[in-house]
C-alpha cells in the first residue's frame, strides 16, 4: 500500500510508476478516516484493515507531484540520526557507534513534499544527505528488536539537507539548527509499507547532482537498521503514531570530499530509494529567490 500527502490530504496511491493515481481517503472511507494524513496514523490498524478490502478502481485522479507534501507533515517527534553508516562515519572523521548512534532532531519548518525548489542561505556551505525515512504507525514504548517492525506505518525518501557552517559554529554543534532551514526536510513522494518491498532491510538508496552520482549505497549497511533503531529510541522516549525518523545517510556527502563540495544556485539535486521512489530540489541563491 502506497499513501500520499495531497493538498494536505490523505490519498491511496495506485498505478505504474510514472503514472500513479489517487483516491482521497476521506471520501473512500465516508469520512471514517482522514481527511488529514495524522489521523490516519493515529487510527492505523483500524484503516490498514478498511484500505485492504476497499475498491478504489472507479474513484481514482492522476497525482500531480507539484503538490504531494511530505507523508507525514506534522509528527509529533522528528528524529535523526547520524553516523549510521561505516563508511560515513569514517569520512566525518569519527568511530562507528557501538551503542546507539548520535540522536538530534530536524525542525517541521524544514518538511516539504518531493520536488521543491530551495534557497541556499547566504554564505552558506549546504550539503546532501539521502536517507531511508520511517514513519510510525503504532505506539512503541520500551519494544523488543524483533517486533519493532511491527510499529512501522511505514517508509519514505528523505533528503537530510544540511548547512555545515551554521552545524559546526559556536562552542557546541547546532545540528537541529543547520539542518532546518526552510526546506531541507523533504520527504516523499508517499509512504510505502513495508508489505509493499522485496526486502525491507535492503534497499538500494543514492543521490546525484545534475546527473553525477554523489552517493549510493544499501540499508542493509546500516549499523543499527530500522529495527534496532525504533528499539533503541523507545527504550528512553515513546514514539507515537505519525513520529517520522530519519535512519542516517551513507557515504558521499560534500563535507567528506577532497576538496569540499557544496551545493551551488542552478544545481538539481535527485534522490531515490529502489521500491519507493524519487525526490527532486532544485537550489536557488537568497537573493535570486
Amino acid at each position: 500500500m502506497r499513501i500520499a500527502n495531497l493538498d494536505g490530504r490523505a490519498v491511496l496511491v495506485t498505478g505504474e510508476a510514472g503514472a500513479e493515481t489517487g483516491t482521497d481517503i476521506a471520501a473512500a472511507s465516508d469520512g471514517r478516516f482522514g481527511p488529514d494524513l495524522d489521523s490516519v496514523y493515529r487510527e492505523w490498524d483500524s484503516f490498514t484493515s478498511w484500505a485492504t478490502g476497499v475498491d478504489v478502481s472507479a474513484d481514482r485522479s492522476p497525482i500531480d507531484r507539484t503538490r504531494l507534501g511530505a507523508p507525514s507533515p506534522t509528527p509529533r517527534q522528528v528524529f535523526a540520526i547520524g553516523l549510521n553508516y561505516d563508511e560515513h562515519a569514517a569520512e566525518s572523521g569519527f568511530d562507528s557507534p557501538e551503542n546507539l548512534p548520535p540522536v538530534f532532531t530536524k525542525y517541521v519548518s524544514s518538511f516539504s513534499g518531493p520536488d521543491s525548489s530551495v534557497v541556499l542561505p547566504e554564505g552558506g556551505a549546504v550539503d546532501w544527505e539521502v536517507e531511508l525515512v520511517v514513519v510510525i504507525g503504532r505506539e512503541a514504548e520500551a519494544v523488543a528488536e524483533d517486533v519493532a517492525w511491527n510499529h512501522v506505518a511505514g517508509l519514505t525518501v528523505g533528503q537530510d539537507i544540511s548547512e555545515r557552517i551554521t552545524q559546526t559554529r559556536g562552542p557546541a554543534p547546532q545540528f537541529g539548527l543547520g539542518k532546518s532551514f526552510a526546506g531541507f526536510s523533504p520527504q516523499g513522494p508517499w509512504l510505502v509499507t513495508p508489505d509493499e518491498l522485496a526486502d525491507r532491510d535492503d534497499l538500494e538508496l543514492g543521490c546525484g547532482i545534475d546527473g553525477e552520482e554523489m552517493q549510493k549505497g544499501r540499508t542493509s549497511d546500516l549499523i543499527f537498521g530500522v529495527a534496532a533503531l525504533i528499539a533503541g529510541l523507545s527504550q528512553t522516549v515513546t514514539l507515537y503514531p505519525g513520529d517520522v525518523i530519519f535512519t542516517g545517510t551513507p557515504a558521499g556527502i560534500g563535507a567528506g570530499r577532497d576538496p569540499k563540495r557544496f551545493l551551488e544556485p542552478g544545481e538539481h539535486l535527485d534522490s531515490w530509494i529502489t521500491g519507493i521512489g524519487e525526490l527532486h530540489q532544485t537550489f536557488v541563491s537568497a537573493t535570486g529567490k
